[in-house]
């Protein structure tokens, strides 16, 4: 998979896509992140790439010029199955989201700044619209972390266990249940005897009805979808 970054701020993402899985995964091959400076595109050579509202109004907003030339000039090189902006007005991002664009070969994600993008951008060249939240950040950057994350990690091949990510919270909309590792008994805190007892299929049963039993606690909601 490749994921093509747009950015007016890249260094707030090396970090983040640099280390622990995202670098495994992308040391293996099996991820490409490549992050772009909408600056390279910039109308004029203060690098400019916002400018006032129509209108009035408080706050800049990004340009259709760069974000468009870009944009076309990423597609020179390959045909992106999603062209995906980062906005608090998106659709929700969740783990089905996540499972979906696993499945795709090259997405483009564009960070959101000032009051946002032109709309005419939106008009033309966004398929899709992503909110990791109902609250406003700074930027798109740490929008674009989270999804980058939470798609790469379901590639083949990243994680070491193949099963591990189909047990993640979210996966069959509901929670994952509790874990334990050794020791057994610390301060007299006791690990559940059924995950020892080496029965498979009764952990597994077990390990079911907490999933259900968390959900139903903490997050009822999921139940209903």
């Amino acid at each position: 998979m490749r994921i093509d970054i747009i950015t007016v701020l890249p260094e707030l993402l090396e970090s983040p896509l640099n280390h622990s899985i995202m670098k495994r995964a992308k040391d293996k091959g099996l991820l490409e992140v490549h992050i772009h400076q909408l600056r390279t595109w910039a109308v004029n050579e203060y690098g400019q790439v916002d400018d006032y509202q129509y209108g009035g109004g408080a706050g800049m907003v990004m340009m259709c010029e760069p974000l468009v030339n870009a944009i076309e000039s990423l597609q020179k090189e390959r045909t992106y199955d999603e062209i995906i902006f980062l906005t608090p007005d998106g659709e929700r991002f969740n783990q089905k989201k996540a499972n979906q664009l696993s499945l795709k070969k090259n997405l483009i994600l564009i960070c959101g700044h000032y009051k946002g993008i032109d709309e005419r951008v939106r008009e033309h060249f966004i398929t899709k619209e992503i909110s990791i939240g109902d609250f406003v950040l700074s930027g798109g950057e740490i929008a674009a972390a989270v999804v980058v994350d939470a798609v790469g990690r379901l590639l083949p091949g990243v994680l070491n266990d193949e099963t591990s990510a189909l047990f993640d919270s979210f996966q069959d909309n509901l929670l994952a249940p509790p874990v334990y590792t050794r020791p057994a008994e610390f301060r007299e805190w006791k690990v559940p005897d059924i995950l020892l007892s080496g029965d498979l299929k009764k952990i597994e049963d077990w390990r079911h009805e907490q999933a259900v039993e968390r959900t139903k606690q903490r997050r009822p909601d999921l139940l209903e979808d």
